[in-house]
Parts: structure tokens; C-alpha cells; sequence
């Protein structure tokens, strides 16, 4: 039997010397930089505090990938329903008559009555007209919600991104000067997005690809054999397979992960409550126990590590999990 493995996300709750000391002292495996939440201004920062406090063959380095998102926006803006806004692709600042979306595409593709979803269960955005003169689109609010910094889009059209963003790139390579050797790479579509990672970081990294798209579920054969490892993003993966589906794409993930000798982490909403609650609920817990009886190599926390209140103590309650887990299996077989 494999040793499960933990792997937490870096951000503010986690990012201090005396809590990353705990982190590793409770053994977390991999220290997991999110580049879709962490300005390459202060990658460098971040690499050097960890590199004090961690190994750095456990520091992993997470893309943004092919997902769009909304650029800063200063504080938290509500838009109402009816409400007609403007919508850019470019690093500007998003206002509450603006909004701005990166990295490039071609805007202007996107045809007219085309749902935008902005974040998850937020607001919803029909394009009503396009602006060739400003290369930007009209839309209508049709649900209202909060709009807010660094939030992911899904547009009900298919745009073709990039597989890596310039800041990607550039992360990848400084982060390589500085001896990382993990990376995962976000929204793989395909074994060519793959090679065109493996053509930076080279065959001796290790490479965990991200399944959260459907085309990532058809093309699995292939990603796998250019891959270390592969992780299932639960969050990401919800925008193209509906939530009731969720649990089957994660067992046949899953299987095809055991029957081909694969490793594989499970991420989203493990302990989703003790983001900000100290115990986690009877449904969590059951949902870690069917993970790892599925057979899944590890464990991922993102915001309950990065933003949470209570990083160490998720660590924690997963050990006891694993513990437990480890004993019905022993007894089992």
C-alpha cells in the first residue's frame, strides 16, 4: 500500500515562518504555490520564506493555464441585476462599469445572447452586442452577485487560450533557477499542452497535469503518458460536468489512475467547513474516507490552507483520516 500523501496551498493563513514550521513538522509532502493567486512580483519572497522553513523538493509550482479571470478590482462591487457593463480583455483595472478579463483571446468571437459566468455560484453575464471600435463586448447582468479580484471565468463558448500565460513562463524559469523541480500544470486539454511544459521544465521535473476539463477526461491516455501524476480539481472540473456527475468522473478518473499505474490527488472541498470553522462535518469526513478507499495517492487542500482559519489543524484531522483509513484497510486484507 502507497503512502498518502498531503499537499497544502500556500497563501496568507500559511505563509508565516511559525506556521509552515508546523506544517512541515506534521508532514505535509508538498507545499503547493498557487500562480493564479500569487503576484510574480512577490514569488520571490514567497520562494525564499519557504526554502528557510521547507525542502524545496517538497515546494511545487502551480500555472494559471488556459483560464480566464477577472483583473483587480479594488474592493468588492455589486452588480444588480439588468445592470449593462462593459467587458475588455486587458490588465486594467475592473470598476463597476468596466470589467477586465486575462489573459488574450480573441473578444470579438464571442457571439451575441453568450452566457459569462463570473466565479462560482456568481454573477452570471449575457452579451448583448459587440464593440468593434473598442474591441469589447455589452452585456447584460442576468444574475447578480459580488464582483471581485482574480475570479475564474467560463464562457458557454469555446475561445482558444494559451496553454501557459507570459507569467507562467516566467514563474516556471525563475522558479527552475532556484532549484523547484514540481510543477503542476492548470486546465490541460491535451498531451500538446504537456509537451509544451516538458519543453521548459524538461523530462527530469515532476509533473503533476490537472484534469478539470472535459477534454482533459477524453484525452486522459495520452496526458498521463507524458505526466508524473495527475490531480483532479473537483471546483474547476464542475464548470464542464455537472455536480450530480462529479463523483462518477472522480471514480473513473480514479480507476484509470490505478489501472495504469498512476498517481493521483484529489483536490476541492475536503474540509470546506474548517475554512473557517475548527471541526470539519460528518459528510467531509465520509468524502475523505470514499477518496482514499477509491484508491487516491493524496490529498489537496487549497483554500483551507491558503485563506482559512485553521491551516494546521485541516492538516490534522486529514492525518487522522489517513490514520483510520490505514487500519480498515490493514484489517481488511
Amino acid at each position: 500500500m502507497h503512502k498518502i500523501k498531503i499537499i497544502c496551498t500556500i497563501g496568507p493563513s500559511s505563509s508565516s515562518p511559525s506556521i509552515l514550521k508546523k506544517l512541515n513538522k506534521e508532514g505535509v509532502n508538498i507545499f503547493r504555490i498557487n500562480m493564479s493567486h500569487t503576484d510574480l512580483t512577490k514569488l520571490p519572497k514567497t520562494l525564499s520564506i519557504l526554502q528557510k522553513h521547507i525542502d524545496k523538493d517538497k515546494i511545487c509550482i502551480d500555472t494559471e493555464g488556459a483560464q480566464l479571470r477577472t483583473t483587480l478590482v479594488k474592493k468588492k462591487i455589486y452588480l444588480k441585476k439588468n445592470k449593462i457593463i462593459k467587458i475588455f480583455n486587458d490588465k486594467n483595472i475592473s470598476t463597476k462599469e468596466k470589467i477586465f478579463f486575462y489573459p488574450k483571446f480573441d473578444i470579438l468571437s464571442i457571439p451575441n445572447n453568450t452566457k459569462i459566468y463570473v466565479g462560482f455560484d456568481g454573477i452570471i453575464l449575457k452579451v448583448i452586442n459587440r464593440n468593434k471600435n473598442n474591441n469589447s463586448l455589452i452585456a447584460k447582468v442576468i444574475e447578480e452577485g459580488n464582483l471581485e479580484s482574480n475570479k475564474g471565468v467560463h464562457i458557454d463558448y469555446k475561445i482558444n487560450l494559451s496553454c501557459l500565460t507570459e507569467k507562467d513562463i516566467s514563474a516556471i524559469n525563475y522558479s527552475m533557477k532556484r532549484g523547484i523541480k514540481n510543477f503542476a500544470m492548470s486546465f490541460v486539454n491535451s498531451a500538446k499542452d504537456i509537451q509544451s511544459i516538458r519543453k521548459i521544465i524538461g523530462k527530469k521535473s515532476f509533473l503533476i497535469s490537472k484534469i478539470e476539463t472535459l477534454n482533459a477526461i477524453k484525452n486522459l491516455k495520452k496526458i498521463s503518458t507524458f505526466s508524473n501524476a495527475i490531480l483532479i480539481d473537483r471546483g474547476d472540473l464542475s464548470r464542464e460536468v455537472s455536480i450530480e456527475k462529479i463523483p462518477l468522473a472522480q471514480k473513473y478518473i480514479v480507476d484509470f489512475a490505478k489501472k495504469n499505474s498512476i498517481p493521483v490527488y484529489i483536490a476541492t472541498n475536503l474540509l470546506e467547513t474548517m475554512v473557517k470553522d475548527l471541526s470539519p462535518t460528518r459528510a467531509e469526513s465520509h468524502d475523505i474516507y470514499s477518496t482514499l478507499n477509491q484508491g487516491a495517492f493524496g490529498l489537496v487542500l487549497a483554500a483551507e490552507t491558503a485563506i482559512g482559519k485553521y491551516p494546521v489543524e485541516c492538516v490534522k484531522f486529514l492525518k487522522k483520516c489517513i490514520k483510520i483509513y490505514n487500519k480498515s484497510f490493514k484489517k481488511m486484507y
